[in-house]
């Protein structure tokens, strides 16, 4: 059965899409079958793979029932299937407010796929509304992402809030998996003084792995290629966070994969 990691975040700007984006890529390149879920209306993630703004069916489509997630699902150029968002899901998550069992649409919507990837990404929405409780729902990990500021800490106790709701609830087998650290400049007083305050609250769930805070994530974004290969350097990042997460999945084949990525081999693994 794939595995299914919830990613996010209790508000924008945390390098939450850039960090499913990278983790999926590098996954990918680790030679496990990939699959990515964008469920914020903006569609940040569906641009960043480089999917057809006018691609149909989309995440809206197999949420209110017509369509199936298979049929869904679109290729990225580098390989990674997408189920697209755009503006539209917005209404289907009110549409999903006033429906019996509404927190498990996604989950039920997705088990078709469990076969045929190893690990589905669901990028959450910037906020923890009904989409974000779906995601919960559907995941067996979570993943938090935390920018370098002050109110990080903050935001990353209101999404432990949501997720022990989901816990409670309607998934009790949901593992916190731990908090990436994003957006970081460590030269700073502010960057690893924020760090610290992480530390204090979630202890080891702090990921080791720092993502470096640069423009030319929004460059890579604009272009729609990877910061894997727009600046390997960066990239270095977040190929050292896809080994710890990749780690604490329990997939040591693929961090035996990845391994001669993290040693500056390049390439992409055969599966």
């Amino acid at each position: 059965m794939a595995l299914k990691l919830a990613v996010l975040s209790q508000k924008g700007g945390t390098g939450k899409t850039t960090a499913v984006r990278h983790l999926a890529d590098a996954f990918r390149r680790a030679g496990l079958g990939v699959a990515a879920v964008d469920l914020d209306p903006q569609g940040n993630l569906s641009d960043y793979f480089d999917v057809d703004p006018e691609a149909e069916p989309t995440v809206r489509d197999v949420l209110v029932g017509a369509a199936k997630a298979k049929a869904a699902l679109h290729v990225a150029p580098d390989g990674v299937s997408v189920i697209p968002a755009n503006l539209q899901l917005a209404e289907a998550e009110v549409a999903l407010a006033g429906k019996m069992g509404r927190e498990l649409t996604l989950r039920k919507a997705l088990k078709p796929l469990d076969d045929a990837f190893d690990v589905i990404f669901l990028d959450c929405p910037p906020n923890l509304g009904l989409l974000t409780v779906n995601a919960l729902v559907a995941a067996d990990f979570a993943l938090l992402a935390a920018e370098a500021q002050y109110f990080a800490r903050q935001g990353v106790e209101q999404a432990l809030e949501v997720i022990e709701l989901a816990r409670d609830g309607l998934n009790p087998d949901l593992v916190w998996l731990g908090v990436a650290f994003t957006i970081a400049d460590m030269r700073t007083v502010h960057s690893r003084d924020a760090q610290t305050a992480l530390k204090e609250v979630v202890g080891d769930k702090l990921l080791d792995a720092v993502v470096r805070q640069s423009i030319a994530y929004a460059e890579s974004a604009e272009r729609a290629v990877s910061i894997i290969d727009h600046r390997p350097d960066l990239g270095d990042d977040y190929l050292a966070l896809a080994d710890e997460v990749l780690e604490r999945l329990g997939l040591p084949e693929a961090r035996r994969r990845l391994a001669p990525l993290l040693d500056g081999g390049g390439g992409s693994p055969a599966r």
